[in-house]
């Protein structure tokens, strides 16, 4: 029953995907607005259902590893696995407001978790206060968004209804709400069998089964050409995880933060979030960027599931990740950043479209 779960809720998250992203295209048109700021706001909040009825859940019942391992790994997947993901599929115009707005507040938010974390507890202020800095990013980003399109000429506007679209993202994002319960619950029941941790199953399994949605709904909008859709669908997720699911799980009841997490796994979701930084340099997330980007979480998920296992294969995943993989990302950034200082790139200004 189990890899029938899996099944059927991947087959059902395919669909789900299809279906909101054609729906989501075609509401920025009806309402005059980029196509970024519904990737930003709609279908990143939506696709990210799964996340806060996971960790609120998680939350109430008390077991807080699996509501903040969640969100954590949630985070991390959306940058190392969706974008490396999709930029196979093709690779992806990075929109320069991604780059100077959306991209510092994740980093931001991302390392301001990250230090209210550290006494070991996510208080219930603290999630009200995240609540409230996700109103008003999310006004911030629409008010925005609608003074753009309402800057572009009207001839570019396709006329759509409002009410037939919206009706569409909603089926869209009930299909990938239900196909991710079902492809959680069928993965879950396998990592116990196997005696996985509660706060590795909520780092990996019930993270990258909460992320089906977002993986899916990214890799068709990058398939159909959708690219501002695609991104601005993993940028803000992650930013909807942090101040959305997280204070919403917060105020639900506060949350035991393990030492694990704030030694570990915080750190590397900041990692991923700060290389964005470079990875975007040119505004372009090409393929071979994305393998990296796919590499660092093979890793990852390795060396959770080895060192949760104590397998003796973890010794020689460390000395590659740090004494080969390490240093060619590192060679990587830097390379990056020299042509992108070389080509007056770095100020993101300008960003360049993939025909």
């Amino acid at each position: 029953m189990a890899v029938l779960y899996l099944v059927v809720g991947l087959i059902i998250l395919t669909f789900g995907a299809d279906v909101l992203v054609k729906g989501a295209s075609r509401l920025a048109l009806s309402f005059g607005v980029p196509s970024l700021v519904i990737g930003l706001t709609v279908v990143a909040y939506g696709t990210s259902a799964p996340e806060l009825a996971v960790s609120a859940r998680a939350a109430f019942t008390g077991e807080s590893e699996i509501a903040l391992g969640n969100v954590v790994g949630s985070n991390i997947a959306n940058i190392w696995l969706i974008l490396g993901l999709c930029a196979l599929v093709s690779p992806l115009a990075v929109h320069s407001q991604i780059v100077r707005k959306e991209l510092p507040v994740m980093l931001g938010l991302s390392l301001l978790t990250y230090f209210l974390c550290l006494d070991g507890e996510f208080s219930r202020f603290n999630g009200m206060a995240f609540i409230s800095l996700l109103i008003a990013y999310t006004i911030a980003t629409i008010k925005n968004g609608r003074a753009e399109g309402a800057s572009k000429e009207k001839s570019t506007q396709e006329s759509f209804s409002k009410g037939k679209e919206g009706i569409r993202c909603f089926i869209g994002l009930v299909m990938l709400v239900g196909g991710a319960d079902l492809f959680v619950d069928g993965a879950v029941e396998i990592a116990r069998s196997f005696g996985i941790s509660e706060l590795v199953i909520g780092l990996t399994i019930v993270a990258i089964g909460t992320s089906m949605p977002e993986i899916m709904t990214s890799i068709v909008a990058t398939y159909r050409g959708e690219r501002d859709i695609a991104v601005g669908n993993v940028v803000g997720s992650n930013i909807f995880n942090l101040v959305g699911v997280l204070g919403f799980s917060g105020l639900v009841a506060p949350i035991k933060v393990p030492e694990a997490a704030v030694a570990f796994d915080m750190p590397v979701m900041i990692l991923a979030a700060l290389m964005c930084a470079p990875f975007f340099v040119g505004a372009v997330l090409t393929r071979w960027r994305g393998i990296n980007f796919l590499i660092c979480f093979v890793i990852y998920v390795l060396y959770l599931i080895l060192s949760s296992t104590q397998d003796a294969a973890l010794e020689g995943l460390e000395y590659f990740a740090l004494y080969f993989f390490a240093p060619v990302v590192a060679v990587t950034v830097m390379a990056i950043l020299f042509n992108g200082y070389k080509n007056n790139n770095l100020s993101f200004l300008k960003p360049r479209r993939i025909n």
